[in-house]
Parts: structure tokens; C-alpha cells; sequence
């Protein structure tokens, strides 16, 4: 069985999860006691479609509130998703155990203090203001299709604290993009892509320097991302950066939605 989060380590996770519900809002949201449900037709992103347990304590019911939120995702046409962080607790988690529900896709919540010594060698870059020609880019960049058009602009437009978005581009074709939302003193980093043809040519560790830059000039002092575990070229730059993990998350999903 895990080592439970000390509290102090649980108030952090509670503080970063917020910022990132606030930084990449679903569509639809409400609470089922303390699970928090997201749910985004027309977009793939399993954080954006997902029951979010946000207390360990919270274990009432378990059979009829998974039930329930199960009819929620049919009717979207979603396969029913947990999105699972240290806040799910160990309850929840062997009750999926036993009932054998798979685990996929873990990902790693990074930090690391937004000081000069990592936006040394960041350059001065204005975010873009067109949010459909960013969105144009991303697509380009990440090589997805243009039927996320509608929900990853929709998105973009829900976003309630500042949201700088960048993009490196050559002959207006897009090398790498990436979203800083800056929150308080937090500024997390997302969507960060490059495109196929250009990678491994540093526009990734250049945009997000500049996008940090940017973010620290407007007093954010605390930098953060998500990523997946499996991604090593992209934990490999974070980690180059001086990222650390805070804490990880995965996904549990019954066994008929394998």
C-alpha cells in the first residue's frame, strides 16, 4: 500500500490541481460530493473528460456514485474515466483493484522556482492575441485534426487568468507552440508542441523560456507543468531545466473501455 501524503504535501496538490482545473476548464462541470466531473464532447483530452476525486475521505457509496457518473459519460458518448492524484486516496484506488478497472497514461506534476537563473536565457516575445491563428499553429505543431478546432478554441476563450500564447514560426509555418497560464505566482505551462520535421532542434526549451520570461516580467515565482511519464524527450527538457516532481497521476478505466 502507498506511504499517505503528509498534509503539508496534500495542501500542495490540492493548490496545483485547482490552478490546473482553472488554467484548462472542461466544458461541463459539477461535484458529486467531492469528486469534481469534467466532461468536454468534441475534445479527446482525458483531463478534460474525467471524474476528479479531490479527498481521500470521500468513500461513501462507492457502487452507486460509479454508477451514476457512468450514465453522466455514456450519454456525452465518453468512456467513463477517473483521473487519479494523491487526493483519490488508497480506498478508492484498491476498490478499482478489486473490481479491475485498468490503470493507463501516468503523469508527472512538475516545479521548480521561476527565478532569473532560468529565464537568463529566455527571449522577449509578445504573446499572439489571434486565438484562432494559435490554434491554427497547435494544430499544425501537435499533427492533430481540425475537428479539435471548435473545442480547443472554446477552450482557450475560458480561461480566466492569463493566458499567453506563443508560437515560433518560419515562413508562417508553426516550429513549436505553447500556452503560460499565469495564476498568482504560479505559472504553468501547456499544450507545449513541436512540430515533427523540427524536433530536436531546441524551438521547445526556446518557447518555453520565452513563455516563463514572460510570465515572471507579470510576477509569477513559482513555474509548473504536467507531462506524461512516457513522454522522456519532453521530461528529458524539463529536467534539463531543473523541474522536479511534486506528485503523479493516472487513469483508471473499467474494463470494457480498454
Amino acid at each position: 500500500m502507498p506511504t499517505p501524503l503528509a498534509q503539508p504535501e496534500l495542501a500542495a496538490v490540492r493548490r496545483f490541481e485547482a490552478a490546473g482545473f482553472r488554467a484548462w476548464p472542461a466544458a461541463k462541470v459539477h461535484y458529486d460530493g467531492t469528486w469534481l466531473v469534467r466532461l468536454t464532447p468534441g475534445h479527446p483530452a482525458k483531463r478534460l473528460n474525467s471524474v476528479n476525486p479531490l479527498d481521500p475521505g470521500d468513500t461513501h457509496h462507492l457502487e452507486s456514485r460509479i454508477e451514476k457518473v457512468g450514465r453522466e459519460f455514456a450519454a456525452a458518448s465518453l468512456p467513463l474515466t477517473f483521473r487519479m492524484s494523491p487526493l483519490s486516496g488508497d480506498a478508492l484506488t484498491e476498490h478499482f483493484d478489486r473490481i479491475g478497472w485498468r490503470r493507463f497514461s501516468e503523469s508527472l506534476v512538475m516545479h521548480r522556482p521561476l527565478d532569473d537563473d532560468l529565464i537568463a536565457d529566455g527571449l522577449d516575445q509578445i504573446p499572439m492575441r489571434d486565438v484562432a491563428r494559435f490554434v491554427g499553429a497547435a494544430i499544425k505543431a501537435k499533427g492533430a485534426t481540425n475537428i479539435l478546432r471548435p473545442a480547443l478554441t472554446d477552450i482557450l476563450l475560458a480561461i480566466e487568468p492569463e493566458a499567453g500564447l506563443f508560437s515560433l514560426e518560419r515562413d508562417e509555418e508553426p516550429l513549436a507552440v505553447a500556452i503560460c497560464v499565469q495564476d498568482g505566482d504560479l505559472a504553468g505551462l501547456f499544450e507545449v508542441a513541436t512540430a515533427e520535421s523540427e524536433r530536436g532542434k531546441g524551438y521547445a526549451r526556446r518557447i518555453v523560456l520565452s513563455a516563463l520570461k514572460w510570465a515572471r516580467l507579470r510576477g509569477a515565482r513559482t513555474a509548473w507543468l504536467q507531462v506524461e511519464e512516457s513522454n522522456a524527450h519532453a521530461r528529458g527538457l524539463y529536467d534539463s531545466l531543473g523541474f522536479a516532481e511534486l506528485y503523479r497521476y493516472h487513469y483508471r478505466q473499467p474494463p470494457e473501455a480498454a
